[in-house]
């Protein structure tokens, strides 16, 4: 036998009896279109995990809510129809009130930093996984894209201006802070905003922050805006069913979350860099940009505590990570203890 014939027999050898490895698919669904720039960061993301897994796990990626709607894509994640959901907590609030501290905290951190530190580093993520992990889901990240803005047919600079002031408001914990604090807000679907700035039904509109609300038209109607913003501050999620993500390897889960934290710290930087272009380009249009001052950033938070303490009543979840807020904020000097 030659030595040529040795070696590949060697290799052939070797390589039945190396362990064969099956490639992982995760199904993830997400509220954003393919087109929109958190959609295509999505994308850059699946396509991070596949590079660093060398092919080992793929990530089929379902965009615009195509399989089930957005509210929905949760349930389907628990119940095996997906595999993981990259929508945002605060939709499950339906499940446990406790969703809303996770979605949106509405009034509380000023940037996205300081959210996701308290994730990552005050203890918010031992807090909220006891909540996902009670609904079979495991909680990977957050992505936050950074404060919305609220626009106006009328000057909106600080909190008096809120007296009277009909807007279009999400349902929820937001509708009882503003009316708290003596505003109008009018619960009504996306679709309905235009017409109704249009025709005088609402003065203003909470739709999103300031370069998707150009996207909108918002601003060939009405001609003031809060920026930055400090009331809304919503976090998507990765969440992913818990059997599946712990039957994945130790390897495929750290990829999995370093992929996730690009993404998060990625949507971040250029939703504030196309917030400032946005900015920008308004103020050249004549569109008033209202920066509210630091006195009444505070007296907004203060009004919104109250309903803070209201849904920390409603579970005990919500008010364990209630706590963890107020604990976290106190640190940070956003509230007095």
């Amino acid at each position: 036998m030659s030595f040529k014939t040795v070696i590949l027999s060697s290799v052939a050898v070797a390589a039945l009896a190396a362990p064969a490895f099956a490639q992982t698919n995760l199904r993830i669904s997400t509220h954003y279109a393919t087109e929109h720039p958190s959609g295509k960061l999505l994308a850059a993301f699946a396509d991070d995990v596949t590079t660093m897994s060398d092919g080992d796990l793929t990530i089929e990626m379902f965009y615009s809510s195509s399989v089930v709607g957005t509210t929905e894509t949760f349930d389907a994640a628990i119940n095996g129809i997906l595999d993981c959901d990259a929508t945002g907590g605060a939709y499950q609030t339906g499940k446990n009130p406790a969703f809303q501290f996770v979605g949106d905290i509405m009034g509380g951190y000023e940037t996205p930093w300081q959210q996701y530190s308290w994730l990552y580093y005050g203890g918010g993520y031992d807090a909220a996984q006891e909540l996902y992990n009670a609904q079979g889901m495991q909680l990977i990240g957050w992505s936050i894209y950074g404060q919305e803005s609220m626009s106006s047919s009328k000057p909106l600079a600080g909190l008096s201006d809120l007296q009277g002031w009909k807007f279009r408001s999400p349902p929820g914990m937001e509708t009882e802070i503003f009316q708290e604090l003596g505003a109008t807000p009018i619960v009504m679907d996306f679709t309905e905003i235009f017409t109704a700035l249009e025709t005088g039904i609402i003065d203003g509109a909470d739709a999103s922050g300031l370069a998707n609300n150009v996207g909108l038209g918002i601003y060939d109607v009405v001609q003031h805006a809060t920026y930055p913003g400090f009331h809304s501050m919503p976090s998507d999620h990765l969440a992913c069913n818990k059997t599946v993500w712990d039957g994945l390897t130790e390897s495929q889960r750290r990829i999995i979350d370093t992929a996730w934290q690009k993404l998060s710290f990625q949507i971040a930087l250029s939703n504030e860099k196309a917030n400032a272009e946005a900015a920008a380009a308004l103020t050249a249009d004549g569109v008033t940009l209202h920066d509210w001052s630091p006195e009444d950033r505070a007296a907004f938070r203060k009004g919104a505590q109250v309903a803070w303490e209201d849904w920390g009543t409603r579970s005990p979840e919500a008010g364990k990570l209630l706590a963890s807020h107020k604990e976290y904020m106190t640190q940070l000097g956003l509230i007095a203890e």
